[in-house]
């Protein structure tokens, strides 16, 4: 093996970086979230069909019954073996069975699973960080996994702006971005995909490529940076990469541009291998523009929003 390989091998992306990139990113999410439920309603209904902010608060808690930290903890120690919990089934399961929760155990529930985020950070064995553990969306890195939580609270912290909640700060939005390049670099690794991107926000943003068995993010602060790029205001990226606004409405509208769609739906095949993944409604709309539906990217461009 050559020295390039080697190193190669054991580029693993912002786990590979350590707890003092990754803490400060997913504690701070942790920290806005906690003040962002604690200005709402939780009975009030939020865009997610079916979930009161109650729901979107209790999913993202530490329970009795439901401890995900301790839970990936557990695999990652075990060799990350076994297959992805069904994500759709445990939330199901947790806000039923804590439906009727009041609101200081909902709260009190978000600030134990932040807890057990420090504890990992302070108290885990640091060869845990670049283990593999069994995620809803795979098998990633331990720390890949805790800082994924980042992307999930700047969402969520979204979904509760319409209720009332102060907006994620940008500096938390960025963290979300961090997440979803790092976890998407970490998949495509997994998957033997060689391919990347670039989430570039006017702010700034993250790239992430990957070149299997390893990948690489980084920071991109005022370049654009050459292959694939996916642009927008951080939290229409967020959005378009949740699903909670359509990517193609957005490219119509010009509040999404798209850079090299074919290196783009390089990345496409991960869809397949984690239906449910961070990123996912960007991939398949790459897929559908450059897969054969027909030049639906000119098409799109042709119309008014």
């Amino acid at each position: 093996m050559d020295g390039d390989a080697a190193e190669r091998e054991h580029e693993q992306g912002l786990a590979g970086a350590g707890r003092e990139v990754v803490g400060p990113l997913v504690l701070e999410a942790w920290d806005t979230f906690l003040g962002q439920a604690a200005a709402v309603d939780l009975d009030r209904p939020t865009r997610l069909p079916g979930w009161r902010a109650h729901e979107v608060c209790v999913h993202l808690g530490a329970w009795p019954d439901h401890a995900p930290l301790e839970d990936l903890r557990a695999s990652a120690r075990s060799g990350g073996t076994g297959t992805p919990p069904d994500v759709d089934a445990t939330n199901a399961r947790v806000t039923a069975a804590h439906r009727d929760a009041p609101r200081e155990e909902v709260l009190a529930a978000l600030r134990r699973n932040r807890e057990a985020t420090v504890r990992y950070l302070t108290d885990a064995p640091a060869g845990l960080d670049t283990a593999p553990a069994v995620s809803t969306v795979g098998r990633l890195p331990m720390l890949s996994v805790v800082l994924g939580q980042a992307y999930e609270l700047a969402v969520h912290g979204l979904d509760l702006v319409p209720l009332g909640a102060p907006p994620p700060p940008p500096s938390v939005l960025q963290a979300g971005l961090a997440a979803l390049a790092e976890v998407t670099g970490a998949l495509a690794a997994a998957s033997g995909i060689s391919g990347g991107a670039a989430l570039l926000t006017p702010e700034g943003g993250w790239a992430f490529a990957a070149e299997p068995p390893g990948w690489t993010v980084r920071r991109v602060d005022g370049d654009r940076p050459p292959g694939a790029v996916v642009e927008a205001a951080a939290d229409v990226l967020l959005e378009a990469a949740s699903g909670r606004v359509n990517p193609a409405a957005a490219l119509v509208r010009r509040r999404l541009r798209v850079r090299d769609l074919p290196e783009l739906m390089r990345l496409a095949p991960i869809v397949e291998a984690a239906p449910g993944i961070p990123g996912g409604p960007i991939l398949a709309l790459a897929a559908r523009t450059v897969g054969g539906a027909g030049d639906l990217l000119g098409r799109l461009r042709g119309r008014r929003g």
